[in-house]
């Protein structure tokens, strides 16, 4: 090629040359390749431009649909010839590399099967990209070839992103303060970046509302369904959710998104209290607390009912002051949006003080435990508070102490150790208040319940001294304990105590003595009786029987040996007189 240097083209033309030679010489290998640019792009070939979205997003296992138009500069499409449309990808080398081209509309079979629904002859390529994967993420070329003409977009090239995991939902709420009774239209939209297969929208608002799939400015699609309702107070801080399920192959994948509405709204539940309640004593500290809901925070106001209409008396939350007179009070409460009165609080005047509270450890009591107890009385006054006297140790000290809400209580406490003499013992605390010109006073009395085991356990027998072998006995089991005892029966025998039965009674023929004793039980422990000893005597006789016997023995003995004796004595007294008549006839022999 022979250059002019005296014609000005063709200086520039050097100059070009220059610039051409320079950008192959300091560019780095494999950055650019002229060859490429020269062969598809240089400056003699056919110009064409290509308006497509620079970046797409496909979901992995779905399709992606990409607008596309072209133009063409300095030409125009002969609709007498076919016209194809061409998708390249990762670079413009495909006469090196023939696999560089996936799809060629005029081909049947292509590396890709993509779908141009786009019209070609009204300059219209957009392109269908069915099931995507990972492995299709990359840089993408257009080219047209229309008969002779050929032209590739080579600066208009779109870049293909492929994410497994899909886009969360947007939901969409005006802008601005949203107010109570403002009727506001809410939307959850999700990018689709495949028309034909949209994604399902599902939100915890009226589950009717219609999915729209709707075509954006730059000819991407988004699907949306929304909802128009009227704000109130209950729906302050809450929360939307929207969830987003696209149809993938084999499945589907879903992604959610929440937001949390803010809503402002008029002071709402306004209410009043007062602290001590009940009736005042004149001259005593109240405290009066106003409540209320409101959003942005409202402000309170304090108002008297007085004779000629309602007095403010003070602005605040708080209403502290002493009572002089039975009186009505309420409180106003205010915001930007409304305002909203609490019901009257009418104090009743009363002459009477207040009754002590006495405190005493929540739960079941037992024996043994140490717990401190307390009396407790409220304190108008805390210059001049209450003088507090019990039953208990009465060296109690006194103590006033301040409250959290700024009120004063006095008190006195004790620590005991319990017992079972303390269950149903009765507390009582007196508070004597003083008065101009003398006190008043007011008692309050409790009682204690106190658990403990078994004491005072005994057994006793229906019938005493000896028992006769076969009769009938009762052995009797009693004994003091909270919570009631449960009573079981033993005999004692050669090996050790025996249970012989279950209960308050023991019933039971008797067949041979023993050694009979009960045992008390319940939660806190037990306790045994002293041990009741059963005699038995001979079976069927008894002792007046034997006595009886016995006097009628000695009795007959007695006889028996008296007529023994009388038989003797008359034996003997014969035998003298025969022994004497003898002698008497002797002698009258003799004489």
């Amino acid at each position: 090629m022979q250059l002019d240097c005296l014609n000005p083209m063709a200086a520039l033309c050097e100059k070009v040359l220059t610039i051409t030679v320079l950008l192959v010489v300091f560019v780095p290998s494999g950055a650019f390749d002229f060859n490429q640019w020269s062969r598809h792009c240089g400056l003699r070939q056919p110009g064409i431009q290509i308006t497509a979205p620079k970046k797409n997003e496909a979901l992995s296992g779905s399709c992606l649909q990409i607008p596309c138009k072209f133009s063409l500069k300095d030409a125009q499409l002969d609709h007498s010839k076919p016209i194809s449309g061409v998708w390249m990808r990762h670079d413009l080398d495909f006469a090196v590399n023939p696999n560089r081209i996936i799809f060629n509309s005029s081909n049947s079979a292509n590396t890709y099967p993509l779908k141009i629904t786009g019209n070609l002859h009204e300059e219209n390529c957009t392109t269908l990209f069915p099931d995507v994967r990972k492995k299709h993420a990359d840089k993408y070329f257009f080219r047209i070839e229309n008969g002779p003409f050929k032209a590739t977009g080579c600066k208009d090239h779109l870049y293909i992103t492929v994410e497994d995991s899909p886009w969360s939902p947007s939901i969409n709420i005006p802008v601005g303060d949203l107010k109570e009774h403002q009727p506001v239209t809410i939307s959850c939209s999700a990018l689709t970046p495949c028309p034909h297969s949209p994604p399902e929208l599902t939100w915890n608002l009226q589950q009717d509302s219609e999915r729209q799939t709707e075509k954006n400015t730059d000819g991407t699609f988004t699907t949306k369904i929304q909802e128009t309702i009227t704000l109130s107070d209950t729906h302050d801080g809450y929360n939307i959710s929207c969830s987003a399920r696209y149809p993938v192959n084999r499945g589907s994948k879903t992604a959610e998104t929440e937001v949390t509405l803010s809503v402002s709204y008029a002071p709402k539940d306004t209410s009043a209290s007062i602290s001590p309640s009940g009736l005042v004593s004149a001259g005593s500290r109240v405290e009066l607390s106003c409540s209320s809901r409101a959003k942005p925070p409202a402000s309170f106001t304090w108002l008297r009912n007085g004779k000629n209409g309602p007095i403010n008396v003070s602005v605040g939350q708080v209403y502290r002051f002493n009572v002089t007179e039975g009186e009505e009070y309420y409180c106003e409460v205010t915001n930007d949006l409304w305002n909203e009165r609490s019901s009257v609080i009418h104090f009743n005047i009363e002459d009477s003080p207040w009754s002590p509270s006495i405190n005493i450890p929540v739960g079941d009591l037992k024996e043994h435990q140490s717990v401190t107890i307390s009396c407790s009385a409220v304190t108008p006054c805390p210059h001049s508070p209450p003088e507090l006297t019990w039953n208990l140790q009465q060296d109690s000290e006194r103590q006033t102490e301040k409250n959290a809400d700024g009120t004063f209580t006095t008190k006195i406490q004790e620590t005991i150790t319990l017992s079972d003499t303390h269950d149903g013992y009765n507390i009582s605390c007196s508070a004597r208040y003083p008065v101009n010109g003398g006190s008043k006073t007011a008692e309050t009395e409790v009682t204690l319940s106190v658990s403990y085991a078994p004491k005072d356990t005994s057994a006793s027998i229906s019938l005493s001294g000896l028992v006769s072998a076969g009769s009938w006995v009762e052995l009797s089991c009693s004994s003091r304990a909270k919570p009631p005892a449960s009573f079981t029966w033993f005999r004692n025998s050669k090996h050790g105590a025996i249970n012989v039965s279950v209960g308050q009674v023991y019933s039971f023929a008797v067949t041979e003595g023993g050694e009979y004793y009960c045992e008390a039980t319940n939660d806190l422990g037990n306790q045994r009786s002293a041990v009741i000893l059963l005699n038995t005597e001979v079976p069927g006789v008894s002792l007046c029987v034997i006595l009886k016997i016995l006097g009628i023995i000695m009795l007959c003995s007695a006889v028996c040996i008296f007529q023994s004796w009388f038989r003797l004595s008359n034996k003997q007294a014969k035998k003298d007189t025969d022994e004497a008549d003898d002698v008497n006839r002797v002698m009258e022999v003799q004489a």
